[in-house]
């Protein structure tokens, strides 16, 4: 959430601690009539997991997603996304993202993900079940991936993986819509089979403290992960370089955490960009968006324009040869259950008990 929003929940806390209140007592509801199978619900036949937050935005949901994709794919693995597609506007439904669609067609995230993993199926569809259903049927999955699936009890999970930002194991805790970022209360967590944290190792020790007290009683793994770059690429040619050699850059970022992009690229490349141009989460560039960015580099003297995946997504052809994109990889650090047990090591461990746990009865996979 905006820094703006934040204040004005800050400044209006009494009155919307009773919203946020109710709201929780809703989705309580909601989760019950899930569990004692009042509202309907579909279990997949493939292992399933959910990558989803309590919370909005920022925790780091598509890089964890693209890296479960490319585990699976490493194994020889079919695998499918199950994702609503925010702000997507397909032209049929169930929408099965090719690397050549569109990205006001297919979503920003959706797209990227098809073009990192072109032998898996990314589908866009707000009714998960209909879609996981044709997945299923026309793809025969060895893994399915319900992206920011927590809240979405429609599709049931093998694997529940909750990411958490460090804010919200401090003064978010517990705060629910509209008095805070939060979209269940804290009960909710009982749900996860793991928690993962977006943090350098340093910043998970720092943190060991307040998630032993906000998560220990809920005796389930946490673990910790970074995004780090691992180079650049150029947006119009694809051809990769260590870095910018040392070219003054523009910085360009449409994501939800702008601060972090910043300082992902100065710590990265050893020297900030001359400016910052920030637009909001899942902005649709248009051609007078990038003339303003063409201006702002003139205007820098920079020769280079610098952006995430996930804006050179949306500006597609738009690009010109000044723009770069970092390329991204996800790093596991310590955990919970020891410094030398990452998430991977976990992962495949659960995989495996999944999947022969299927294979015990009947399943597929």
């Amino acid at each position: 959430m905006s820094d703006t929003v934040t204040d004005v929940q800050r400044s209006l806390s009494a009155v919307l601690k009773p919203c946020g209140w109710l709201y929780g007592r809703a989705m309580r509801l909601r989760g019950k009539l899930y569990k004692k199978g009042l509202a309907r619900s579909w279990t997949p036949s493939a292992p399933t997991v959910s990558v989803g937050n309590i919370g909005w935005g920022g925790t780091g949901k598509t890089p964890v997603a693209d890296w479960l994709l490319g585990w699976a794919g490493s194994r020889g693995l079919r695998t499918v996304l199950l994702t609503r597609g925010y702000r997507a506007k397909p032209t049929t439904l169930p929408y099965v993202v090719r690397p050549g669609a569109l990205a006001e067609e297919a979503g920003d995230e959706p797209l990227m993900l098809a073009r990192n993993h072109e032998r898996a199926h990314v589908v866009v569809d707000p009714d998960r079940v209909r879609a996981g259903k044709m997945a299923e049927r026309e793809f025969d999955p060895g893994l399915i991936v319900l992206d920011d699936g927590f809240q979405h009890m429609a599709v049931r999970r093998h694997v529940n993986l909750v990411l958490l930002r460090p804010d919200d194991l401090g003064d978010g805790w517990d705060k629910v819509l509209p008095a805070g970022s939060w979209r269940e209360p804290k009960d909710a967590l009982k749900r996860a089979d793991a928690f993962m944290i977006k943090t350098s190792p340093e910043g998970f020790e720092e943190l060991r403290s307040v998630i032993d007290k906000r998560l220990g009683l809920l005796f389930k793994p946490v673990f910790s992960f970074s995004i780090a770059p691992t180079g650049v690429r150029h947006v119009v040619s694809g051809r990769a370089a260590p870095d910018l050699e040392q070219a003054d850059y523009l910085l360009v970022s449409g994501v939800g955490e702008p601060g972090q992009v910043a300082a992902t690229a100065e710590r990265y490349l050893g020297y900030g960009p001359k400016d910052h141009l920030v637009f909001r989460d899942h902005h649709a560039y248009t051609k007078k968006d990038v003339l303003r960015i063409a201006g702002a580099a003139e205007r820098t003297g920079c020769g280079a324009v610098l952006c995430t995946p996930k804006d050179a997504v949306k500006l597609g052809p738009l690009c010109t040869e000044a723009f770069w994109q970092f390329d991204l990889r996800v790093e596991f650090g310590p955990s919970t259950l020891g410094r030398d047990i990452t998430f991977e090591s976990w992962w495949e461990a659960r995989f495996e008990e999944t999947r022969g746990r299927k294979a015990g009865h009947g399943g597929n996979g």
